[in-house]
């Protein structure tokens, strides 16, 4: 009887616990972080010194813009193989253009294993840098929750043409009719009121927040961002620009966001 006794207590533990995970909110940490090939405001090539950044994030989910895999510069090294290393995560690379012997492109860094890949080349005009988007899918340890993540790095020229193109590419190829939800984050190279950004505000929710001024009272300029959709599936818990002025010439952006939507609430 005592035997018994114990094994339905803990039956009625175990069973009060799967509920409590079922019901407990879908939490993603999202890191978006242009790493300039490596190389920090102080010339040093530091990949450990990124990785800790990424670390300290606990980032479950990191796009990279600006990766070298196997360049002169970077001295033959697979820079997203390496910080998966580093990091003790899911990686996968997006080539954009043959660079210096290697290849030059977009990353995605994941907690959980990567189920789709596809990388996706932009339009641009023939005499711009080639730009590329790379989207993936995971599903998240957490009731199985399914997340279509890309990684971009749009054009940094002046005429917004190709900015404008990239944009409304984009809003077309990562629009889904089921109930997988999106995130876009990368190097958008525009402002928040910049007409490629009205194009993806028509489809995606901006979490990020401009950041303050510099020491001089100068605004700083926001080109690093997170989107999401739909709206109604997000809440947004945290966002912030890192302080980190020395690995790149970017800040990364960390972005902490919870699923609000019935799917969020419904196990798989």
């Amino acid at each position: 009887m005592l035997l018994t006794c114990v094994g339905a207590q803990a039956y009625s533990a175990a069973v009060e616990t799967g509920k409590r995970y079922r019901d407990a909110p879908v939490v993603l940490r999202v890191l978006s972080y242009n790493i300039h090939h490596g190389e920090g405001m102080d010339g040093r090539v530091d990949l450990p010194r990124l990785a800790d950044i990424m670390k300290t994030s606990n980032a479950d989910l990191i796009a990279l813009q600006e990766v070298d895999r196997g360049t002169a510069r970077a001295r033959g090294v697979d820079q997203l193989t390496e910080l998966a290393r580093l990091t003790r995560m899911h990686g996968v690379f997006g080539k954009a253009i043959n660079y210096q012997g290697g290849d030059y492109g977009v990353g995605v860094l994941s907690r959980w294993p990567i189920l789709l890949v596809k990388n996706r080349p932009l339009p641009g005009s023939p005499d711009r840098e080639r730009r590329t988007a790379l989207t993936v899918e995971v599903e998240t340890d957490h009731r199985r929750s399914r997340v279509q993540f890309t990684t971009t790095h749009l054009d940094d020229g002046r005429d917004v043409i190709d900015k404008v193109a990239q944009a409304s590419y984009l809003a077309a190829a990562l629009s889904r009719r089921d109930e997988t939800v999106g995130i876009l984050a990368g190097d958008l190279n525009a402002r928040p009121d910049a007409p490629a950004m009205k194009i993806l505000a028509k489809h995606w929710m901006d979490t990020v927040i401009d950041p303050p001024p510099d020491p001089a009272a100068r605004p700083r300029r926001r080109i690093d961002y997170v989107l999401v959709r739909p709206a109604t599936a997000w809440r947004t818990i945290e966002a912030r620009q890192v302080e980190e002025p020395v690995a790149s010439d970017h800040h990364p952006v960390l972005v902490v966001l919870e699923r609000v939507d019935g799917a969020s609430r419904t196990a798989r």
